[in-house]
């Protein structure tokens, strides 16, 4: 009686290769994400930055800050509007004081839209290796880097560093 050959790893069938190219939907996907990530930007372009480094989403309508209002205590996203005006101005050291973490979220969209622009483009799979890179690790780091940033306009809110206009 013949035993039975266990299959080897050698006979197991080879993986399917990567494909080289991005596929139709990921590059309407990108399109639509780099549309999406200029428009933001040019909005951002459009806005006047707050010299107070608050309260420039006013412009687009929309309401005072009611933690601001309520506490005298800013919100988790306090400043980011006016971080994301200053950097598309080209006032990035601004926007990195004003709000550091609306400054990363504002060089994350520039980044966005271009590499969404080139996949779009060309179907490179530049998207699939960046988005590789976007583990749980980065999304705590991003995180903390986020209450930190938080706390950095707490202290400039009571004071507790001086305003931008005087660092000027």
């Amino acid at each position: 009686m013949a035993l039975a050959a266990h299959p080897t790893p050698h006979d197991a069938p080879p993986a399917a290769p990567a494909p080289l190219r991005a596929t139709r939907g990921e590059r309407a996907v990108c399109a639509g994400l780099a549309l999406a990530a200029f428009a933001l930007l040019g909005i951002s372009l459009w806005l006047d930055p707050s010299p107070a480094g608050v309260g420039t989403h006013q412009a687009l309508g929309m309401p005072a800050c009611g933690w601001m209002q309520g506490f005298n205590f800013p919100c988790p996203t306090c400043g980011m509007t006016t971080a994301f005006s200053l950097a598309a101005h080209g006032s990035l050291l601004a926007s990195a004081y004003v709000q550091p973490m609306g400054f990363v979220l504002a060089v994350g969209t520039a980044a966005t839209a271009l590499v969404c622009t080139h996949v779009a483009l060309t179907g490179s799979r530049l998207g699939h290796v960046l988005g590789a890179r976007l583990t749980p690790r980065v999304l705590l780091v991003l995180g903390i880097l986020a209450l930190l940033a938080w706390g950095w306009k707490v202290a400039l809110v009571r004071g507790f560093v001086p305003p931008l206009g005087s660092m000027q």
